[in-house]
């Protein structure tokens, strides 16, 4: 069917758009760039919010007597619009200036400070006074979780966290509650974070457009363990993060840093600089042994088997299935997150064999996400009070602090990890994308149970971007199923079919952020840039193809741990060390 298209000028424009795009999206088409805070559109994700609640994209067209919002204005046949009108520019002046008399004058204390969307809107509506300052100012919760700090009096109401938290996470624990000055965003019943079901994704940190949702932050207590002399303090920073780290350094998307970020942490003054991707590696040992086992039982026709196998690589989709899904916490993988297994081989195997004892070390995991920060917490990853992973940075936290530093990382020399806890492969990069997890216990169990050579290693048919994949691997004519599912509401369909019965794969990866760790809220903003989500993409598959090892099973510091430390993946030894289990958190 032929699409319709519609004309229309816009500033003296004339041009054709299909039917359904806005006057913001035609816009855009023709260079002109219409001022929002309210709007987000993430094409891809299924991150899109234009409620038209901040009024700052309005419009003048003609033959309407008051003001468009361009967000939510479709385009209709022979429209002439006007988006620099006098009329257009005071209205938006005057719209901001109100968002500002209810807004704290800290700037320069505030952690979105230089990447704040109202503070440049600011700037580029020229606006140097505040005539509205004197009036009411709104009071509102202010509250500090293991992973988000919430300060509301930031909060310009512009609800794109409660898009994202509903719609696109389909965690439902954001919404406006109240009216008038009163008015906030805040979880139901005006509750604390701590209190609902909240999985700390932090998406909506990621979408706030001010400072009223931003991490939590661990830099001041990493510098202090840093120069304190009687702590050994070990970074193991994460896939994603050195795809996306150089963006904050002036460096375009998708160029990967991996060996200027090994500098860096030294430079900053880790005294041993490791890998997450050693942790992924040995995840894909014990899930993988995890699934082969479960197969084998299935197969062999034991009734009592749960399948489909889930993976638990991430803390915001763990908390999702244990707030919302506590009947079914026999199906995911028993093995910990690729962080936390690090942490347990790091503060037992490295240190015996280091002669550090347990209490000395300090392990910081770098990570794209802010969920990482909570699971630091959780009781079951600490040993007599001392966890495995002493807290956790996000990837703008170490940018903060490489600035703090004045380091020059653009001028840095690339350097590798340490050993023996810094080797991996292709497979444990590409954990940093949703379809990765997958595809890299793929290429193990299907070689583990076929005995065969796989003649291609990359598995296309879970790549992707769309919300729910399906695929069929052929293991010896043994159809195995499977199924990657990325953001939590596709989760909630994977999971509520789960429940009724009606899920017939083998084996599910579920990612809790927009596409996987790319995409994770601790990541450098992307602003609602898809571009910069597959840039961040094709750098990680790239980094895959250049390995010279690109098979978890394969690395030879894995099988040397497993040969002196281990025993083998499911042993008793690593069951203690690698695995854990899961608890019902559902709110009463």
């Amino acid at each position: 069917m032929e699409e319709k298209l519609i004309k229309l000028t816009i500033d003296n424009h004339e041009l054709e758009v299909p039917q359904g795009t806005t006057l913001l999206e035609a816009g855009k088409l023709v260079g002109i760039n219409i001022p929002t805070l309210c709007h987000i559109d993430l094409k891809g994700t299924c991150v899109k919010n234009r409620p038209a609640s901040c009024r700052l994209c309005v419009v003048e067209v003609e033959g309407r007597r008051n003001l468009a919002p361009a967000c939510a204005t479709m385009c209709t046949p022979g429209m002439v619009v006007h988006t620099n009108s006098g009329r257009v520019i005071r209205a938006r002046k005057t719209v901001a200036e109100l968002i500002l008399s209810d807004h704290p004058n800290d700037c320069l204390t505030c952690p979105k400070c230089s990447d704040c969307e109202l503070q440049r809107l600011v700037m580029r509506l020229n606006i140097r006074q505040m005539p509205y300052n004197d009036g009411e100012k709104s009071q509102r919760k202010n509250e500090m979780t293991p992973a988000i700090t919430r300060n509301m009096e930031k909060c310009i109401y512009c609800r794109r966290c409660e898009t994202v938290c509903n719609e696109v996470q389909s965690v439902g624990v954001l919404g406006a509650i109240r009216r008038g000055f009163d008015t906030t965003i805040a979880p139901t019943f005006d509750r604390m974070f701590v209190d609902t079901d909240c999985t700390y994704c932090g998406q909506c940190v990621a979408v706030c457009p001010v400072g009223a949702l931003t991490e939590r932050d661990n830099t001041d207590q990493l510098m202090a363990d840093i120069t304190d002399p009687d702590k050994i303090v070990i970074a193991q920073p994460a896939p994603a993060v050195r795809f996306a780290l150089g963006e904050e350094f002036g460096i375009k998307p998708g160029q990967i840093v991996t060996g200027k970020l090994a500098t860096a942490l030294r430079d900053l003054g880790f005294d041993y600089v490791f890998d997450t991707d050693f942790g992924a590696d040995l995840t894909i040992m014990e899930e993988g042994a995890e699934i082969l086992d479960r197969l084998k039982k299935f197969l062999a026709g034991d009734k009592s088997v749960k399948l489909p196998i889930m993976t638990s690589c991430c803390p915001a989709w763990v908390n999702f299935f244990e707030h919302n899904y506590p009947d079914l916490l026999d199906y995911p993988s028993s093995a910990k997150s690729p962080a936390q297994m690090f942490g347990a081989i790091a503060k037992t195997f490295w240190a015996e064999k280091m002669g550090i004892p347990r209490e000395k070390l300090v392990v910081v995991s770098i990570m794209p996400c802010l969920a990482k920060k909570y699971e630091c917490g959780r009781e079951e990853f600490k040993v007599d009070g001392n966890p495995d992973v002493d807290y956790s940075i996000s990837t703008r936290e170490l940018a903060r602090l490489i600035k703090r530093a004045n380091i020059d990382f653009q001028q840095l020399p690339d350097s590798n990890f340490d050993s023996p806890l810094g080797e991996s492969t292709g497979a444990a990069a590409i954990f940093g994308v949703t379809g990765g997890v997958m595809e890299a216990a793929l290429r193990t169990v299907y070689e583990v149970y076929t005995g065969k050579t796989l003649p291609r290693l990359e598995f296309d048919q879970v790549r992707g971007f769309e919300g729910i994949r399906e695929a069929k691997i052929d293991l010896n004519g043994f159809e195995l199923k499977i199924c990657v599912a990325h953001t939590l509401s596709n989760a909630r369909i994977v999971m509520d079919k789960l429940r009724a019965g009606e899920l017939d794969y083998h084996v599910v990866e579920v990612m809790a952020c927009p596409g996987g760790c790319i995409g994770g809220a601790g990541q450098p903003y992307h602003h609602g840039n898809f571009e910069v989500l597959k840039a961040r993409c094709e750098a990680l598959y790239a980094e895959d193809k250049g390995k010279p090892i690109r098979k978890s099973h394969e690395n030879p510091d894995i099988q040397k741990l497993y040969k002196e430390f281990l025993g083998e993946p499911m042993s008793e030894k690593a069951h203690h060390l690698l695995h854990t289990h899961y608890f019902d958190k559902s709110i009463k």
